[in-house]
């Protein structure tokens, strides 16, 4: 019998397959398709501003009057209807109907990728209504106009399925701009082409609720830049769109805005009127009736004439206030102990208090009467007591209203009182300091030339009465120095100009009144 040696018993496992090609290219697929939902595809062109190649129906083509320069805008009919009613207008004649043919597919596809989206752009019928700037029938110094030429159709921009080849110019290019942005160059002023293709941006960056490129900095540049742009709203009837945003740029000047204003208010008062800006509005009509008729060849012919209807409404207002306090302060008198109006028989040295008081007030608020001989060699008594002169007072300070009496007679001929000074002679009797106006020097002066009144203790009690007239008047005078200007008057501080170590004169604000009360009604547009 034989006998077979048994081999030992082996538990076979089954060796496990490399991974094939396939599940490697599967996973790859499944991490791919997952990615792929969170990514834009680079075949679908871009659709924001100022080109929405995907969803904007009208092309905008604006190019300088030489060609050289050149910006496309491709937008929506419905946001240029609804923020110009010239487009509104322009945009209901009918379009030609020009359907496109669908497009060849793409040579190359990737693994798994969905033709979904671009079938249904390739299906989308793509109508556009096309606009060029006008040179033809323009003028000189004149703003062209989008004109309609006849609509055409663009094919869909070719699709890249392959990133570009890096090229060395692309390096050079970022190299070039790095050593730009290390070394910045001083810009360039710009041409009036420049200016036209800037405004139009602007006007269309406001429609689609983007800030205008206008300068923050320089506030003369940001005026010229907001008025060009203002006028070219108006030629589309865009004002009410646009004129917010300038507003709300212009205020973010502040202080500096305000100033401004003052300097030229005829200039922003023209440019509120467009802008519907209330707060400059009201700040340059407060400086136009303060100052008027000094603007008034500014305004007429060049404004609406309904502003020049308010303006004189408002004139007429502030003179009758004037006209009303000036009858009080010629009326303010003292009383005696016993509580009688003062005369020279029961108070000879209070009466001339109130005679030096109503003759400073007409000398400083009426103008100088003219002399009746052309050549008057020999100067009248009335001629040097109402002379104007500065008086120093006892700290240096000088006066801005007429001396009474001067330190020395004048020869010169009297020139009429300006009507910017009454708001001045306003101010200096409604402030706080009693150096203003009727100093100490001054009443001295006007005391000795009554040799036997002239002692300290009339002196003393000559300068009392007179303070309490100043303080009669100044609560008189309290509608007229009221300010309603944003403008802080204090800023306003006049030089001195007596000496290097002498104080500064107290500002009294600007030289006309600035007390209109601008209302409701007095806006234009709201009316």
């Amino acid at each position: 019998m034989v006998s077979h040696i048994e081999p030992p018993q082996q538990v076979l496992h089954t060796p496990r397959r490399p991974p094939s090609a396939t599940s490697r290219a599967s996973t790859t697929r499944r991490h791919r398709s997952s990615r792929s939902q969170h990514t834009t595809s680079p075949a679908l062109p871009l659709n924001e501003f100022p080109v929405f190649a995907q969803t904007g129906d009208v092309e905008v083509v604006i190019s300088s009057a030489s060609g050289r320069k050149e910006q496309r805008y491709v937008l929506h009919s419905i946001i240029l209807s609804q923020c110009s009613s010239f487009f509104a207008i322009d945009l209901k004649r009918p379009l030609v109907h020009n359907a496109l043919p669908a497009p060849s597919p793409a040579p190359l596809s990737r693994i798994g990728e969905t033709n979904s989206s671009r079938s249904s752009l390739d299906s989308i019928d793509v109508r556009r209504w096309n606009y060029v700037l006008d040179w033809h029938h323009t003028r000189d110094n004149d703003i062209p106009r989008l004109i309609q030429r006849p609509p055409s159709q663009s094919p869909p921009p070719v699709s890249r399925n392959k990133p570009p080849a890096s090229s060395s110019a692309f390096f050079r290019s970022m190299s070039n701009l790095s050593a730009l942005s290390l070394n910045p160059q001083p810009a360039a002023s710009l041409g009036p082409d420049d200016e036209i293709l800037r405004d139009y941006d602007n006007l269309f960056r406001i429609f689609y609720n983007y800030p205008p490129s206008l300068s923050n900095v320089n506030i003369a540049d940001a005026y010229t830049e907001s008025k060009t742009l203002l006028q070219l709203a108006q030629m589309y009837d865009a004002l009410d769109i646009v004129g917010s945003r300038v507003d709300h740029h212009l205020l973010g000047f502040q202080g500096r805005l305000f100033k401004q204003i003052a300097r030229y208010p005829p200039s922003y008062l023209k440019l509120a009127c467009l802008a519907r800006s209330r707060v400059i509005y009201t700040e340059a009509l407060i400086h136009v009736v303060g100052q008027w008729p000094q603007a008034q060849s500014q305004l007429v012919n060049h404004i609406d004439p309904l502003v020049l209807d308010i303006i004189e409404d408002k004139v007429q207002e502030l003179e009758d206030m004037k006209l009303r306090i000036e009858v009080r302060l010629f009326r303010l008198t003292l009383t005696t102990s016993r509580g009688e109006r003062v005369n020279p028989s029961n108070s000879y040295l209070d009466w001339m208090a109130m005679s030096l008081f109503r003759q400073w007030l007409a000398e400083n608020t009426t103008p100088a009467p003219v002399s009746i001989l052309k050549n008057s060699s020999r100067p009248s008594s009335l001629d040097a007591a109402s002379a104007s002169a500065s008086v120093s007072g006892r700290s240096g300070r000088q006066s801005t209203s007429r001396a009474l009496v001067p330190a020395k007679p004048s020869t010169s001929q009297q020139s009429p009182l300006p009507p910017q000074n009454l708001g001045r002679i306003h101010r200096l009797m409604g402030s706080t300091n009693k150096d203003a106006y009727l100093n100490h020097d001054e009443c001295k002066r006007f005391l000795k030339l009554t040799p036997e009144m002239y002692s300290r203790d009339n002196l003393r009690r000559f300068e009392r009465r007179v303070d309490e007239l100043k303080n009669l008047a100044r609560d008189a005078v309290k509608p007229l120095t009221r300010n309603f200007l944003e403008l802080d008057l204090s800023s306003l501080a006049v030089p001195s100009t007596s000496g290097r170590n002498s104080a500064a004169v107290p500002s009294v604000g600007l030289g006309y009144l600035t007390c209109t009360k601008v209302m409701e009604e007095d806006f234009p547009w709201a009316a």
